[in-house]
């Protein structure tokens, strides 16, 4: 499924309108939190498994948005305020994570890595 729009919502919110006109409303600090690139999930390179060492300074700048890009046809990508901009969010992604925000679920890599 495709996004028809996406914006920021009240400062605090990721308000997603898919083509069906479901929508997803994700909180930027959940986004966030949950970014999947390397340096906020890990990642395994030559059989080597990277974990990030969990944040150390929290910033309220981490959870604003910057700036907002499409990634080809298939996701987006985040400037966070704190210039943050590595995670590649792609749309089965962003509605794996409206489906986990409401549990808090954090998304689990283990199978990936």
């Amino acid at each position: 499924m495709i996004p028809k729009s996406i914006k920021v919502s009240e400062k605090k919110f990721l308000k997603i309108t898919w083509e069906d006109n479901s929508i997803s409303k994700l909180t930027l600090k959940y986004l966030r939190d949950e970014c999947p690139c390397a340096t906020c999930k890990g990642e395994t390179v030559l059989f080597k498994t990277y974990r990030p060492p969990a944040k150390k300074m929290i910033t309220p700048e981490m959870y604003m948005v910057g700036n907002i890009e499409t990634v080809g046809e298939y996701a987006i990508q985040i400037t966070w305020k704190d210039g943050h901009n590595t995670g590649i969010y792609s749309w089965e992604y962003l509605q794996e994570l409206d489906k986990g925000q409401q549990s808090e679920k954090k998304q689990d890599y283990d199978t990936l890595l």
